[in-house]
């Protein structure tokens, strides 16, 4: 009869400690596992941010001539979800600045980010209404806050 009430205990433990772990593994379910960081600041500047701001920068232009005003804007789809491309990649890049392991402090950092996040978000908005007007005035916003930043925490680069 002991043979059978230790069964019987061991089973309901068992059985407990599994409804625990379908409990955690629901509870995690929808989480995505923490990303560290392995870019740092200067390679994300170089290798992500600096090339597709200047291609924003780049996508609009008028010029005044003798022959008058010169416009190079995108026309085709392409052209305009490159620029739209761009754009996201500044929004998501200042997102990987925000990461902890890598932002440079809690106060001008994140703010300065999050202005960067701002430009790209008008920029890409201006991509999809297909505006090189809109585009053009983003690209102001998008200025400022690289120069504001770059003012503030560049250092010899």
């Amino acid at each position: 009869m002991r043979t059978i009430y230790g069964l019987l205990v061991i089973g309901l433990l068992t059985f407990i400690t599994g409804i625990g772990f379908i409990v955690l593994g629901a509870r995690n379910a929808g989480k995505a596992p923490a990303a560290a960081p392995v870019a740092s600041v200067k390679q994300i500047m170089q290798g992500i941010v600096g090339p597709a701001a200047d291609r924003v920068f780049a996508s609009v232009k008028y010029t005044e001539t003798l022959k008058g005003r010169e416009e190079q804007v995108p026309h085709t789809d392409a052209e305009w979800q490159a620029v739209g491309n761009d754009a996201a990649a500044l929004v998501e890049s200042g997102n990987l600045l925000l990461m902890k392991g890598r932002r440079v402090d809690d106060g001008e950092w994140i703010k300065m980010s999050q202005m960067m996040i701002d430009g790209g978000r008008i920029v890409l908005r201006a991509a999809e209404a297909r505006s090189p007007d809109k585009v053009l005035e983003a690209g102001e916003a998008l200025n400022v806050s690289c120069d504001t930043c770059h003012q503030r925490y560049q250092r010899g680069s």
